[in-house]
């Protein structure tokens, strides 16, 4: 390979990643709270609370609005938390949140879901979740769906389906067609991440089945958000994948 081609591949190279991780703008909502506008139908919401033995630690959720409604994926932690994230959902969007949908039954995805019921928002969850959280005396999200659950909001189509146990027995995905966008939430991790985070309700041999058939089915995502730390492409679930052989190596 001559200097000019080499020099050709490594810019291609250094390019690419950037091109991955686009800097969408960031909207400061409270010291624990802020917002990134991936569109102008989607944002990510990051909440920082203290979780240990981790300490403070940043988590995932989406929120989808189109038409003056919203769909609202994962919580903060607590109710406190989920107010002030309505809150600015519904005075920056100007929008009513029509429904709510957690990930998996952990507090990073539904500790706020006793706020929202008391707001009268409807909220639903794979039927395993609804299981879980009444085994665990939580609050239980009202409607259950068994396998995956079509939504529409101003004619565009949102997918909620379970591909099977990860990070836990329960999680599931949501899938943006328009937005090519696909929030993983906890079953992937960001590229920094080097260990699988907390694994005591997950399956750690059922999960790169679960995200082989992610990559197979969503392989054209554009943007993909895991439950913690930096959104990226597909290569997020590609690094889950690698870190899963690898503790499969050493164990």
């Amino acid at each position: 390979m001559n200097k000019i081609t080499l020099t050709l591949v490594l810019c291609i190279c250094l390019i690419t990643p950037a091109i991955a991780q686009e800097n969408y703008p960031k909207i400061h909502v409270t010291d624990d709270i802020e917002i990134i506008k991936l569109s102008d139908h989607s944002y990510i919401h990051v909440s920082y609370a203290q979780m240990p033995p981790w300490g403070r630690v940043p988590s995932n959720g989406l929120i989808f609005a189109n038409k003056g409604k919203a769909f609202l994926f994962d919580t903060p932690v607590n109710d406190s938390l989920t107010k002030d994230l309505v809150n600015w959902i519904e005075n920056s969007l100007k929008v009513e949140i029509i429904g709510f949908i957690p990930n998996h039954w952990h507090s990073d995805c539904m500790g706020g879901i006793r706020y929202l019921q008391r707001r009268g928002i409807d909220s639903y969850a794979y039927e395993l979740t609804r299981k879980i959280a009444k085994t665990k005396k939580l609050p239980v999200p009202t409607h259950g769906f068994s396998d995956s659950l079509d939504l529409q909001l101003g004619g565009e189509r949102i997918l909620c389906k379970y591909y099977g146990a990860a990070h836990t027995l329960d999680n599931i995905v949501v899938w943006i067609p328009s937005e090519k966008i696909l929030f993983a939430g906890c079953m992937a991790k960001e590229l920094k991440a080097t260990g699988l985070g907390n694994t005591v309700d997950g399956n750690i041999q059922k999960w790169p089945k679960t995200i082989e058939k992610v990559l197979q089915e969503y392989h054209d995502a554009k943007i993909v958000i895991p439950g913690h730390g930096e959104y990226g492409g597909i290569d997020l679930l590609q690094h889950t994948l690698k870190l899963l052989k690898e503790k499969e190596v050493v164990h």
